[in-house]
C-alpha cells in the first residue's frame, strides 16, 4: 500500500517518526482527498441544486456524481443515499425519523453490549420519548454477541433492532447477516452501524439485506463532518423527515408545506457539497487499492499485532484469537497483577511518536462489563506495515519497563 500518498505519515512526533495506530477514530487522508478539498473551494464553489449559474451547475454535479459514487460502493441507488454529518447525526436522524413514525409507547429497540455511544444514546433517548424499553443482547464468555439470547429477545413489541457490524473496541465482527435474517423472519427492520467496517470490508447492502446503514466518511480516509444514512427505499418513502428547513421542501405555505422526493426529503439546509466530492475521490482511492486486498492486509496486520503481544509477559488481549477487522484491544499488567493504567502507557507510546487511542472509546457500558477503567486499542489502516506494529511493541516494551 502506497504510505507516500499520505503527507501527514511524513511528520514527526516528539522528534520520532509517526507511527500512526488511531485509525478507528479517524483515518489520514490521501493526497487526492486533500486536493480535492482545494479543488472545490478554489475553482467550482457554490451552493447546490438551487442556482442556474456556471459554479453552482459544476457544485451540483459534483455533489451528485459524489452520491452515485456511494451508491456503487454500497451497491445501493442513489435516491437511497441520504448524506448527513457523520454515523452519530445518521442514528440521531433515524432515531427521530423512525420513532416518530413507528415506536409507540412499551415498544421495544435491540441493540447489542458492544455499542459505541452513539449507537446507544440516540435509542434511550427516543425510548425515553416514547415511554419504550431498550433491551441490550448480552455478550458470551468469549465476548461474541450471543445469539441464542438475541433470538429469545425478539417479539412483537420489538420495532427496530441497531447493532455494529464491527466491535470499534474489540474489532469483532459480528455476525449481522444472521442477525438481519432473524429479525426479517418476523418482520423487525435492522439498523447496521457500518462505521468500523465499510473501511475495511466489501459492505453490499443489498446482499446484507439490511433496511438501514450509517457509516462517516472520515473512517475511510475522508474528509470529517460527513456521513452517510443508507436506507431501502420503501422504508425511507414511509418515514418522515428528521429536520426541517431549506432543500427538503416541495413547497411551503402557511398552512402546509410539503416535502421533497428522496433523498433530499431527509437533507435540510446546505449540505457538504465539498465533503461529499472529497470523499468520492477518498472512495475512488479505496477502489484503485482494491477493498479485498486492504481487508487481507489488514486481517494480517490484526493478527499480527495479536502475535506480538502475546510474546509480552503481563498483556492481556481483548477476545484474543477472533476475527477481527481494524482493532486490537488490550491492557498491560504489573508482575504483581495490578492494572498499569492505559492512559499512562499511551502517553509512553505517545512520547516514542506511537500514536494508539487510550480509554472507554465512546462504549463504556462495554468498557464496564469487561471490569477495567479502559483499554489500549492498536487500529490499522490501509497504509500501515508490519514495521508500524514492530515500533508499537518495542515502545510498549519500554513504557513497560518504566511502569512496573
Amino acid at each position: 500500500m502506497r504510505r507516500e500518498d499520505f503527507p501527514i505519515l511524513n511528520e514527526k512526533v516528539h522528534g520520532r517518526e509517526l507511527v500512526y495506530l488511531d485509525n478507528a477514530a479517524t483515518t489520514q487522508k490521501p493526497q487526492v482527498v486533500l486536493d480535492a478539498i482545494v479543488e472545490g473551494y478554489s475553482k467550482w464553489n457554490a451552493n447546490v441544486h438551487r442556482g442556474v449559474h456556471h459554479l453552482s451547475q459544476v457544485a451540483t454535479e459534483k455533489h451528485e456524481q459524489a452520491r452515485k459514487k456511494v451508491a456503487e460502493w454500497l451497491n445501493a441507488v442513489a435516491e437511497e443515499v441520504i448524506f448527513t454529518k457523520g454515523t452519530t447525526d445518521s442514528i440521531n436522524m433515524l432515531a427521530r425519523s423512525f420513532g416518530d413514525a413507528m415506536v409507540n409507547e412499551g415498544d421495544e429497540i435491540i441493540v447489542s453490549q458492544l455499542e459505541h455511544h452513539s449507537n446507544i444514546v440516540p435509542w434511550q433517548m427516543l425510548c425515553e420519548r416514547k415511554k419504550a424499553v431498550l433491551k441490550v443482547i448480552p455478550l458470551r464468555e468469549d465476548l461474541s454477541i450471543d445469539i441464542e439470547a438475541y433470538k429469545g429477545m425478539l417479539n412483537e413489541r420489538t420495532r427496530l433492532v441497531s447493532v455494529a457490524q464491527v466491535s470499534n473496541v474489540l474489532g469483532i465482527i459480528n455476525p449481522v447477516e444472521e442477525i438481519i435474517r432473524y429479525a426479517h423472519a418476523k418482520h423487525i427492520p435492522v439498523c447496521v452501524d457500518g462505521a468500523q467496517s465499510v473501511p475495511h470490508l466489501a459492505v453490499d447492502v443489498k446482499k446484507m439485506d439490511c433496511d438501514f446503514l450509517v457509516m462517516s466518511a472520515h473512517k475511510m480516509y475522508g474528509p470529517t463532518g460527513l456521513g452517510v444514512l443508507y436506507g431501502k427505499k420503501e422504508w425511507l418513502d414511509q418515514l418522515p423527515p428528521a429536520e426541517g428547513g431549506g432543500e427538503m421542501i416541495e413547497h411551503v405555505r402557511w398552512d402546509k408545506t410539503t416535502y421533497n422526493v428522496l433523498p433530499y426529503k431527509f437533507e435540510a439546509g446546505t449540505p457538504n457539497y465539498i465533503g461529499s466530492y472529497a470523499f468520492s475521490k477518498a472512495i475512488e482511492y479505496v477502489q484503485e487499492q482494491g477493498i479485498d486486498d486492504i481487508a487481507r492486509h489488514e486481517e494480517e496486520l490484526v493478527e499480527y499485532i495479536e502475535e506480538r503481544l502475546s510474546g509480552l509477559k503481563h498483556v492481556k488481549i481483548y477476545a484474543a484469537g477472533q476475527k477481527k477487522a481494524g482493532a486490537v484491544s488490550f491492557n498491560v499488567y504489573r508482575v504483581d497483577g495490578g492494572l498499569i493504567h492505559p492512559f499512562d502507557v499511551g502517553v509512553l507510546l505517545d512520547r516514542q511518536g506511537v500514536a494508539v487511542r487510550t480509554g472507554h472509546h465512546c462504549a463504556e457500558p462495554l468498557i464496564e462489563h469487561l471490569g477495567v477503567p479502559g483499554t489500549l486499542r492498536a487500529s490499522v489502516g490501509l497504509y500501515n506495515t508490519k514495521e508500524d506494529i514492530d515500533k508499537l511493541i518495542a515502545a510498549l516494551e519500554r513504557a513497560i519497563m518504566m511502569l512496573e
